[in-house]
């Protein structure tokens, strides 16, 4: 295959009499078509490629499945590893179906190279297309005019299925965009023909069309924390999603064996971007909420404000510790046990205070987690009770026999009671419901909150007849800040879920070992066929073990609405990334979690100081400039030193306002909300404050197509009811926002919820009001 015939000026879009951008006489309509034809010549010939490359990894894989059946002397180990590997191979080439190519760059000296989701080459590997997150494909996003990097023409194919549709150029080095306000945007045709077409209840990819500014965040280095600062329509959730897709094809062999982490805001928030990373190819990526970081627990978005902020402080790990150590008794002076009630060897023994501090004190120095420290604290006191015992019946007893009856001691009710008392097994979740149900643990664990504090996290204690209350999100920290103090808790539930899904692999691993070597495990070192068993257990998925795996550590994570999360998410997060590589994408604007952040250094710089760094995208892609001036005030009463980022484009509708009745609201916003769905041309979100009556909701959610923010339906259909803060990260085609003085009153950061709120729109922006419109609202055309 070679590349298109075409001269290098034509095809680069160079200037002449004939080609675009030449400022004389339109291009001729043979032109164009003779292009579109050469360029359909080529990527007809990638896709013949494609579909060769699938039909090699799909007869390597029956080579591998028939090599399992006939009993070839490959281990199962062997084949399996090459079936994973041959299986994303395989899947990366049916993801790179749709747009496999979408645009070439030429250089001064006529060398033409195609751009494209995935690297194919020739039988003779000579490169026919070049993957966009290969260095090589930089020149294709960075190239300005004012810094064409070697790059004379650039040109971005749109496609429709597998065939190329049209084309844009942009010509470089010789002054035909001089002048231009956007000359800095590459593909500025197929970009504003992405950014105005109508949303899908889906992120798609933007490979195709990646902007400079988007382009060097996506492509910075790995290791430390970069933080990607950025306002509404800047594209910081997308470029984080193509940055974790360019980790992992430039650090393979790292990041594959742990993973990416990607935290977003909600469950509706990871459906919206679901779709993204699967497109490009890759599968080591766990998608998750903070309230889902715990296995086991998905919690619930029904907290209060004020026990949320609280839930939220870094204080709470002192808590935590605090009434962990309440629950620890210790008696007044001593306590008397009976020993031996069955035997001829019945005793009354009395334990005093310091047998039960020189007990606790050789848990503590363990170092171990609360649970596995119970056996040092029982060793210690069993053994000075033996000794006791043995004193106290005369004569020699070998330390063998003592130590046996320190170990009888052990099943002693009595002694078991005791150590019920002095240190008693925890999990999490008792801890956290013992604590949250008891006033008075509350007070001894928390001096230094106020009574309003403590109220607020009060809540009865659960009836054991009954299921507890639901965990909510601000709880997933709590717990597992807790799992680290307490450890595995034995015998529980999880944990003999865990033992028998390990037993129930060390069997399988057994047979195959019998299978594959026709040999006894006896006969196998020891080290090896732990290194073996890893391998089997590697086998599995990377998702769904690093999901069920609370102490998985990743290799990089990435944090979006980075600015909503609470210290003590914070710390479960680090915890998560041991190694300190994330990607932190938010917006200080947009922070209205009563727990969020002022500042990127609250979060990092008591994880990461000294090793994390800001860039900031500064160009607003999605919303309008007309949208963006109604909030010129907002973002003022938000934090007047914030600036907002520079839209590139009108949308040509200016946004409005509609006074409705006070008194009877329901009908005149049905009637304005019917409105707006007639002339709706994509989808659109009604953005009420938290806490709005319920009739109002209700009348809203009873018209036809319209669904609620936290249902199965929401990303589907064409109108959503929601929150600010089930808005964020998502995007629409129009809004509706309701009653912006509630949304501004709701908390003490209304305004940022009302910003988040008005810059959600790609087209239209709506504002319904029975009120008074608050002052820093501006720049609405009444109706």
């Amino acid at each position: 295959m070679v590349p298109p015939s075409s001269s290098p000026s034509a095809a680069a879009g160079t200037p002449d009499a004939t080609t675009p951008d030449s400022g004389g006489a339109p291009s001729s309509d043979a032109w164009r078509t003779e292009q579109l034809r050469t360029e359909n010549a080529y990527v007809g010939g990638l896709y013949d490629r494609l579909e060769t490359q699938r039909a090699r990894a799909a007869d390597r894989l029956r080579e591998i499945h028939l090599q399992e059946r006939g009993g070839t002397s490959q281990s199962r180990m062997e084949r399996d590893t090459l079936e994973i590997h041959h299986t994303r191979r395989l899947a990366e080439l049916y993801a790179a179906e749709y747009g496999l190519c979408f645009g070439r760059i030429e250089t001064a000296d006529g060398e033409q190279q195609y751009i494209g989701r995935i690297a194919l080459a020739d039988d003779d590997h000579e490169p026919l297309l070049t993957d966009w997150r290969a260095s090589a494909a930089e020149p294709f996003y960075r190239a300005t005019p004012a810094a064409p990097g070697g790059v004379t023409g650039r040109r971005h194919l749109r496609s429709k299925g597998r065939t190329v549709v049209d084309f844009d150029d942009d010509a470089f080095g010789v002054g035909a965009l001089e002048g231009r306000e956007s000359s800095e945007l590459s593909g500025e045709t197929a970009l504003l023909a992405s950014l105005t077409a109508a949303r899908t209840g889906r992120m798609g990819d933007i490979v195709s069309t990646i902007q400079a500014e988007q382009d060097q965040v996506i492509r910075s280095g790995l290791s430390g924390v970069l933080v990607v600062q950025g306002g509404p329509g800047t594209g910081k959730t997308v470029v984080a999603l193509h940055r974790a897709a360019y980790l992992l094809y430039t650090h393979r062999d790292r990041l594959a064996r742990s993973g990416v982490l990607v935290i977003g805001p909600n469950t509706m928030f990871l459906r919206y971007i679901d779709q993204v990373l699967p497109a490009l190819g890759e599968s080591d990526v766990v998608l998750s909420s903070i309230g889902a970081l715990y296995p086991g627990v998905t919690g619930s978005d029904t907290e209060t404000p004020e026990a949320a902020a609280v839930k939220g402080d870094a204080r709470m790990a002192r808590v935590l510790a605090d009434a962990l150590a309440d629950l620890r008794e210790l008696p007044e002076e001593s306590w008397t046990i009976t020993v031996g009630r069955r035997s001829a060897h019945r005793e009354e023994l009395v334990i005093g205070r310091a047998l039960c501090e020189r007990a606790h004190a050789a848990a503590h120095r363990t170092g171990e987690p609360h649970n596995a420290a119970r056996s040092a604290l029982v060793e210690r006191l069993t053994s000075e009770l033996a000794l006791r015992i043995a004193r106290d019946r005369g004569g020699e007893m070998a330390l063998d026999d003592v130590a046996n009856l320190a170990d009888a001691l052990v099943d002693e009710p009595d002694v078991q009671a005791v150590v019920q008392r002095l240190w008693p097994p925890v999990s999490p979740e008792r801890l956290l419901t013992t604590l949250f149900g008891s006033p008075e643990l509350l007070a001894k664990a928390m001096p230094d909150f106020s009574a309003a504090e403590r109220a607020a996290l009060l809540r009865p204690q659960p009836d054991p007849e009954e299921e507890a209350a639901p965990w909510t999100t601000a709880d997933v920290p709590l717990l597992d800040e807790a799992a680290e103090l307490l450890g595995p808790l034995p015998g529980s539930a999880a944990t003999r879920r865990a033992e028998a899904a390990a037993e129930a692999r060390e069997r399988e691993f057994a047979k195959l070992v019998l299978d594959d070597f026709g040999v006894g495990l006896v006969e196998m070192d020891a080290e090896m066929l732990a290194r073996q068993y890893r391998g089997e257990e590697a086998l599995r998925p990377l998702a769904e073990r690093a999901t069920e795996d609370r102490t998985w550590a990743f290799g990089h994570v990435i944090v979006d609405e980075a600015q909503e999360l609470s210290p003590m998410a914070w710390r479960l997060l680090a915890r998560r990334c041991p190694g300190r590589s994330m990607t932190i994408v938010g917006d200080l604007a947009q922070t209205g979690a009563p727990a969020g952040l002022g500042s990127w250094g609250e979060a990092l710089d008591g994880y990461a100081a000294g090793r994390w760094r800001t860039v900031e995208l500064t160009v607003n892609y999605r919303t309008p400039a007309e949208i963006m001036r109604v909030t010129e005030g907002v973002l003022r009463a938000v934090d007047p030193a914030l600036a907002a980022p520079r839209a590139v484009r009108e949308g040509g509708i200016r946004p409005w306002s509609l006074r409705i009745p006070a008194d009877d609201p329901g009908p005149a916003l049905r009637a304005a909300v019917a409105q707006e769905i007639a002339e709706l041309d994509g989808r659109m979100a009604i953005i009420h404050a938290p806490g709005a009556p319920a009739e109002l909701v209700d009348a809203l959610a009873g018209l036809d197509g319209v669904a609620v923010a936290d249902g199965p339906a929401a990303l589907d259909s064409p109108v959503v009811l929601m929150t600010a803060a089930q808005s964020k990260g998502l995007e629409f085609d129009a809004v509706l926002v309701v009653e912006p003085a509630d949304i501004l009153a709701a908390h003490s950061r209304g305004a940022n919820d009302l910003y988040v709120a008005l810059t959600r729109a790609t087209k239209r922006l709506g504002v319904v009001h029975s009120r008074e419109l608050p002052e820093m609202l501006t720049g609405l055309d009444p109706r």
